[in-house]
């Protein structure tokens, strides 16, 4: 068996190999609209149709348990060939709105098998210290969701072409799901769920702290996603008003989002000795306030005070993610951690869902300076959800 050390540096390479994945469309999203004569609205549709595939993906893993009935690196494997495949079909000369989307859904319907997944099989290696090791493995998709936009920034005159952004993104998540198979066994803490239970996925939130640990996930994905995927439009409308501003988008895009990886597994540090869930709350309240505050910082004429704030709400709005992973997995029976984590993922992800598209909807007839308090109803409600059990 390998040292721990080395199985978590693997899982989470494999990690960050494999979620690159999940925005690769968004990286290069000016070049999809342009090449296949799409829409505006194209960015809230692709983006969604990733999540609902991931949705339906997890909905599937969950109602049939796969992850905690069959090995979950094999799982990985599988999962992580046909994100690739799917990811490449994007680059087909023929492609219309219809068939980006199903691409797209496709490739988020595989992340169903790499995310939670690769969350399931860190907590079979690791009991103690669980916080700290989903905090490097979230860590890790945080920078491979951002990755597609550091290859996009390449991309410019004499650079790397939009379709070898796809491509790339497909070959290193094919080399992350073969070595999750080669190197890193089922866990030693793993228990085999022997049968199928349908009535798992109610069965879970029976427990009152994973119901809370749940619900505070919950209000943080209504403000995560919707953040990430608006990022490039905050920091295009910006250079709208100020063409003066002389800041590579896709380039800011990475390093806004990309150092939410940081703050993950900073946040795994912290919790050990603040505790999992007051890190989490911690988190989550600065996001929110975030969110109310942004209409402020948008009327400043400062670009390098505009960075700077995104570039925090970015730290911010992610840090609390492994944290309220990791009391999911702690709360849930262990014979259907991965499941359990799987359900909630699940669930998240619909909410992204709900509040992408909102915004995507009202972008048009909401004033942007006060578009994204909206995304700060998440976290007061994730707060509320973890106040209330406190008392309970």
């Amino acid at each position: 068996m390998k040292r721990p050390t080395k199985i978590l540096a693997l899982i989470v390479f494999a990690q960050f190999c494999c979620t690159s994945l999940w925005f690769a469309g968004n990286g290069v999203m000016a070049d999809l609209i342009l090449n296949f004569n799409l829409n505006d609205g194209a960015l809230g549709h692709l983006t969604s149709a990733v999540q609902f595939g991931f949705i339906s993906g997890t909905l599937s893993f969950a109602f049939f348990t796969l992850s905690d009935r069959f090995s979950p690196s094999k799982v990985f494997f599988y999962c992580a060939l046909a994100g690739a495949t799917f990811n490449l079909g994007a680059t087909l000369q023929n492609n219309s709105l219809e068939s980006l989307l199903l691409y797209r859904f496709l490739t988020g319907f595989s992340l169903a098998g790499i995310y939670p997944v690769g969350m399931k099989i860190a907590s079979d290696y690791f009991k103690k210290g669980l916080g700290r090791s989903l905090g490097f493995l979230v860590g890790a998709l945080v920078i491979g969701t951002a990755f597609p936009h550091l290859l996009k920034d390449l991309t410019g005159a004499g650079g790397l072409h939009w379709r070898m952004v796809l491509i790339f993104t497909s070959i290193i998540a094919g080399l992350g799901g073969i070595l999750i198979l080669l190197f890193v066994p089922d866990g030693p803490h793993r228990r085999k769920l022997k049968k199928l239970d349908l009535t798992i996925f109610f069965k879970v939130f029976r427990n009152t702290k994973f119901r809370a640990a749940a619900f505070g996930y919950f209000g943080h994905m209504w403000e995560l996603y919707a953040f990430w995927a608006f990022v490039p439009v905050i920091l295009a409308s910006y250079k709208e008003i100020h063409p003066e501003a002389g800041f590579s988008i896709p380039l800011i895009s990475f390093l806004i989002i990309g150092l939410g990886g940081i703050a993950c597994m900073a946040g795994g540090f912290i919790s050990e000795k603040k505790g999992t869930k007051r890190t989490a709350a911690s988190a989550l309240f600065l996001s929110g306030l975030c969110c109310f505050l942004s209409p402020l910082v948008f009327l400043m004429d400062s670009e390098v005070s505009l960075i700077a704030f995104l570039i925090f709400w970015g730290l911010v709005v992610v840090a609390d993610s492994p944290l309220f992973s990791t009391l999911v997995a702690q709360n849930a029976p262990v014979e259907v951690k991965g499941t359990a984590l799987t359900i909630v993922n699940s669930i998240g992800f619909a909410i992204t869902i709900v509040s992408i598209q909102f915004l995507n909807f009202i972008n048009d007839y909401f004033n942007t300076l006060y578009l994204y308090t909206i995304l700060g109803i998440g976290p007061v409600l994730g707060l509320m959800a973890l106040y209330r059990k406190k008392h309970s």
